[in-house]
C-alpha cells in the first residue's frame, strides 16, 4: 500500500508515568530505544508528575500531582498539540522490532478515515469482525462491541485525542475509568478498529491476518507495583551489556527478589482480618 507521508507529524506517542515508578523508566527507554523504529513519524513525548528526567527522544512533559485521568486529561489538553495520540505506559518495555512502515501506513489511514480509536495488541477480552483493509498482512478489524470486553483499557492504542479526553471523567482512578469507561463506550457505541500488532505478555492473535504478518512485543512488567516474573528475560539482557546497564540489572533483580515496590519499601503486609476486627474492639472497650 502505497499511501504519502505528511511532513509534519499528526500523531503524538505518549509515555504517561507517574512519579513513583521512576525506578522503571531507564528499563523502558533501554528497550524502547533498541526495538522501536525513530523513522515513525510521531513526536515523543514522556510524561511525569513533577519530576525533572532526561529520556532519549523524547520531550518531557508535566502533568502535575492528581488522580489518573486528570492528569492525563491536562496533558491532552494543555501539552499536546497533535490532533491523534499514541497510548504507552512506562512499564511496557518492548522485546520484538517495531515497523515504522506499519505505522506510517496506519497513521495515514487513520486520518483518511477519522478512526477515533484503534486497539493495537491481542487479547482474549476482544472479540472482532475482519475487515478487507490490511496493512503490512495485518488485517484492520473491527471490535465487536456488544460481546467484547475493556473497550476502555490502557494497552497500546492510537487514539483520536478529542475522542479519549471524553473517556476521560473528572476524579477517575485507571481501574475505574476502565471499568466505567468501557459502560460509557457499550452505550455510545462508537467504531473501534483493532489491530493485533503487539503482542502483550504473549497474548495470541485475535484476526486473521496474513503470513507475512509477524508481530511486535511488549510485557507489562509491574503487577501490584512491584516487578512480576515478565522482568527477568530484561534482567537478562541488561546483564550483557555495559556497566551502567550491568548495574541497573543488578537493582532490578534485588526489587524482583525481595518484593519491593517501584519506590523501593517492602510490600506492604495484609493485616490479617481477625486480628484487624479484635484490634478494632479493643479501641471500643477503652
Amino acid at each position: 500500500m502505497n499511501i504519502p507521508h505528511t511532513q509534519q507529524p499528526s500523531v503524538a506517542l505518549l509515555v504517561h508515568t507517574c512519579d513513583r515508578y521512576q525506578f522503571l523508566y531507564p528499563g523502558f527507554s533501554y528497550f524502547f530505544n533498541q526495538y522501536w523504529d525513530f523513522n515513525t513519524q510521531v513526536k515523543y513525548y514522556f510524561a511525569t508528575e513533577e519530576a525533572d528526567v532526561d529520556i532519549p527522544h523524547f520531550t518531557t512533559i508535566k502533568s502535575g500531582k492528581g488522580e489518573w485521568a486528570d492528569r492525563l486529561r491536562y496533558l491532552l489538553q494543555h501539552q499536546i498539540q497533535e490532533p491523534y495520540v499514541l497510548y504507552f505506559q512506562e512499564d511496557m518495555w518492548l522485546n520484538k522490532p517495531v515497523s515504522s512502515r506499519f505505522f506510517n501506513q496506519l497513521f495515514a489511514l487513520t486520518l483518511q478515515n477519522h478512526w477515533q480509536q484503534v486497539k493495537l495488541t491481542s487479547a482474549d477480552v476482544y472479540k472482532t469482525n475482519a475487515t478487507p483493509q490490511y496493512i503490512e498482512g495485518y488485517n484492520i478489524s473491527k471490535l465487536d462491541n456488544a460481546t467484547s470486553g475493556y473497550l476502555m483499557s490502557h494497552q497500546v492504542t492510537l487514539w483520536e485525542k478529542e475522542f479519549l479526553i471524553q473517556q476521560l471523567h473528572k476524579g477517575e482512578h485507571p481501574w475505574r475509568n476502565e471499568r466505567k469507561g468501557t459502560k460509557r463506550l457499550k452505550k455510545l457505541n462508537p467504531d473501534i478498529y483493532h489491530v493485533d500488532y503487539f503482542s502483550e505478555n504473549g497474548q495470541s492473535a485475535n484476526n486473521n491476518n496474513q503470513p507475512q504478518a509477524i508481530p511486535s512485543e511488549y510485557h507489562t512488567v509491574s503487577v501490584n507495583s512491584m516487578l512480576g516474573s515478565t522482568v527477568q528475560p530484561y534482567i537478562t539482557a541488561l546483564q550483557q551489556g555495559n556497566k551502567e546497564q550491568q548495574a541497573y540489572a543488578m537493582q532490578l533483580q534485588n526489587h524482583y527478589q525481595n518484593h519491593l515496590t517501584h519506590d523501593g519499601s517492602e510490600k506492604p503486609r495484609k493485616e490479617d482480618v481477625f486480628k484487624k476486627l479484635k484490634n478494632w474492639f479493643k479501641k471500643l472497650v477503652k
